[in-house]
């Protein structure tokens, strides 16, 4: 069994085929699908996809890009939105959140603060209702632990993590697990191999991103979470362990940091 702990399947990219790339993954072995929003336009999207395909589950947020756009007023819709959500069992996060220092456009100062304050904001709401956070982590890492340790949430996943070994000890060590997708498979990349070769088993989690971050094989095609199982096959190549020990212990890392999909994975 896989765990695809990061795919956007309510994109555009994928449509009214939701279903079916959802069922695709199924018949490849991947039995959850963590659905993550990005804004308050797609809240009541990710949590349809969750009440209405058997293997998904969501989380509530507003992620880094989508931030100048956002209105302090979205900041109270979130919070509204999860603490009427709360007893959901399909509501296992906070996220997408985070900071992205990597968009030219992003980086100016004004856009960085607003960055940050929506992440503090967000940060509080997870604190708040108890909830784990997925993290959009973009050369942003020490600002990110920098909050972490001042508002304690209970953990969760540092996606598409690119750091170093020093800030992955950081994530490790307040309660989150790293996660490693399609970028893995390019042999140009050589920091997130080394990581993910060196890395504590405990400290792992597959994700897709789909419909983004396509695998070498993919790539510049679409992405979808039924290439999990041959992304995790880099993973346990580069690890040298067998491809059910790598789906094995993904999936219990994510169902670690995410109680709430541990609970159904459990079920």
């Amino acid at each position: 069994m896989f765990v695809d702990s990061h795919c956007h399947l309510d994109a555009a990219e994928f449509g009214d085929t939701a279903p079916g790339v959802a069922a695709a993954a199924a018949a490849a072995g991947v039995r959850w699908i963590v659905v993550p929003a990005v804004e308050v336009a797609n809240f009541d999207a990710v949590a349809r996809l969750a009440a209405t395909l058997p293997g998904c589950v969501y989380a509530l947020g507003i992620h880094p890009i989508f931030v100048p756009q956002a209105a302090e007023s979205d900041l109270v819709r979130l919070r509204e939105r999860v603490a009427a959500s709360i007893d959901d069992p399909r509501l296992v996060a906070v996220g997408e959140i985070g900071l992205d220092f990597f968009v030219p456009a992003l980086k100016e100062t004004a856009l960085r603060d607003k960055q940050e304050h929506f992440y503090v904001e967000q940060l509080k709401i997870a604190r708040d209702f108890g909830l784990p956070v997925i993290l959009h982590v973009r050369r942003s890492q020490d600002r990110l632990l920098k909050h972490l340790r001042r508002i304690r949430v209970s953990g969760g996943i540092a996606h598409a993590f690119n750091g170093s070994e020093q800030q992955a000890q950081a994530f490790l060590d307040l309660g989150f697990v790293l996660g490693f997708g399609g970028a893995m498979s390019f042999t140009r990349a050589l920091q997130i191999r080394r990581l993910a070769a060196s890395l504590p088993a405990t400290a792992l989690a597959l994700e897709t991103d789909a419909p983004d971050i396509s695998p070498a094989w993919l790539h510049p095609a679409t992405n979808s979470p039924a290439q999990l199982p041959r992304i995790a096959a880099v993973l346990a190549e580069l690890r040298g362990q067998p491809l059910a020990d790598i789906a094995a212990c993904t999936s219990q890392n994510v169902g670690r940091v995410l109680p709430r999909l541990g609970n159904l994975m459990m079920a």
